[in-house]
């Protein structure tokens, strides 16, 4: 051994700020790629038949995955270590792009999102917990950002590729696919970022533990929480074909363009307030998102395509602010050890959201048409927006005068998706 070691080539390893630009580009992916359907949505239902429930279904399949993810091998990270789970994540996420390349119906469909979700779920609360693992000050920021940047991203490169590039239906995926791969190779200079604990296969059993200082907060933001995640989720499952429904456009571009709206709003939000108290930013969260539904909706039973987009923009600016503010209001009560626990919970929650109303709409809107059930969907998130309002005006009246310590916000992504985008 003393002869060889001369000739020992240590491996290069990452600086924590370069380990956390990692983390955040490969949450980025994630979301990105969570987005990717939404545009070809409209193409797959042309091209294979699809019904408007199967649409609905498909995007589902990618919630339930995910919930599953974070039941089961989300909270694996804080006891395997980050690296391992990261791989997994990504030799996951690009067997799911494989599967999109080739799919040929919805069954092919479903598989391909199911193997995607399962992989999200291990990258959100693995990559989340390596960005606060090492930048902790920016992590709730940062978290938040990734997850709106990749959903953008995803739609909007998706929409161009679908209107303007060859192989309409493979060539998003194929982009992504390369950067995951590249992923896979530069993780072999990553560094481990957290210690192994014992316990391991014990997390493997499904039960949700939120840790006890976080939990009266989660109660309290459940109502924001649920409004502007079923928000995303409409958007992404339904809301390309409800901007044709609406206007009678059939371009894919100006679907995808709405959805990018969204998403690209919440980013700026949570880049430019992000130095904004976290409960002035849940309360902005929940008026921004009330006001912006009931200007989307009403557009919608106007037929008008500018009042739907300001309506998304104002939509976008409550969708970021309460990302943001839900996020740097719960991870500073999670120690280090606890962090993976408290996403994967906050995401069980929020994927169960983000798939369970759209998938009702999906299943009532072809008895009641499109146009209508979008209107309910709207008139009950409005009402849930302000049940978050009365609940933090109740909470205000409680809390003694006090300075909220600031925690910039750039990190949600990761903990975030999918964001996701979605649909036809």
């Amino acid at each position: 051994m003393s002869m060889l070691a001369p000739f020992t080539i240590a491996r290069p390893r990452l600086s924590l700020p370069a380990t956390t630009a990692y983390a955040a580009a490969a949450a980025i992916t994630f979301a990105a790629t969570a987005a990717a359907p939404t545009p070809l949505y409209r193409l797959y239902q042309e091209a294979f038949g699809l019904t408007a429930f199967e649409i609905t279904l498909i995007f589902a399949t990618y919630a339930v995955s995910i919930v599953a993810s974070f039941l089961t091998l989300g909270r694996l990270s804080d006891h395997v270590g980050r690296r391992p789970m990261i791989l997994a994540a990504l030799l996951l996420n690009a067997a799911a792009l494989l599967g999109f390349i080739s799919a040929t119906g919805v069954v092919s469909l479903i598989a391909a999102r199911f193997v995607q979700g399962f992989g999200t779920g291990i990258a959100l609360t693995t990559l989340g917990a390596t960005i606060a693992d090492t930048d902790p000050k920016n992590a709730p920021t940062l978290n938040g950002v990734t997850a709106f940047a990749g959903l953008t991203l995803g739609a909007l490169i998706a929409g161009l590729l679908v209107s303007y590039a060859p192989m309409p239906r493979q060539l998003v995926y194929a982009v992504l696919l390369a950067a995951s791969l590249a992923e896979i190779a530069l993780l072999a200079v990553v560094p481990e970022t957290t210690a192994r604990r014992p316990g391991a296969w014990s997390v493997l059993v499904p039960r949700l533990s939120v840790p006890t200082a976080a939990r009266a907060a989660m109660l309290r933001l459940t109502p924001l929480n649920v409004a502007s995640w079923a928000l995303g989720g409409f958007y992404l499952s339904l809301m390309p074909s409800l901007v044709a429904a609406a206007t009678g456009t059939r371009s894919v571009l100006i679907g995808a363009a709405v959805v990018t709206a969204l998403m690209l709003t919440g980013t700026i939000v949570v880049v430019a307030l992000r130095q904004v108290a976290a409960d002035r930013l849940v309360r902005l969260g929940a008026g921004g998102l009330g006001l912006g539904v009931a200007v989307t909706f009403a557009s919608v039973q106007a037929q008008s395509a500018a009042g739907m987009f300001i309506g998304t923009v104002v939509a976008g600016v409550g969708f970021g602010a309460a990302y943001a503010g839900n996020l740097r209001t719960l991870l500073p009560l999670a120690g280090p050890d606890e962090r993976a626990r408290l996403l994967a919970a906050y995401f069980v929650a929020s994927y169960t959201s983000f798939a369970l109303p759209a998938v009702i709409a999906g299943l009532i809107a072809p008895r009641f048409g499109l146009v209508a059930t979008s209107t309910g969907y709207g008139v009950v998130l409005v009402l849930l927006t302000l049940a978050s309002i009365v609940a933090e005006l109740w909470q205000g009246s409680r809390r003694p005068a006090e300075a909220p310590a600031v925690v910039p916000v750039v990190a949600l992504a990761a903990e975030t998706e999918e964001a996701s985008c979605a649909a036809e």
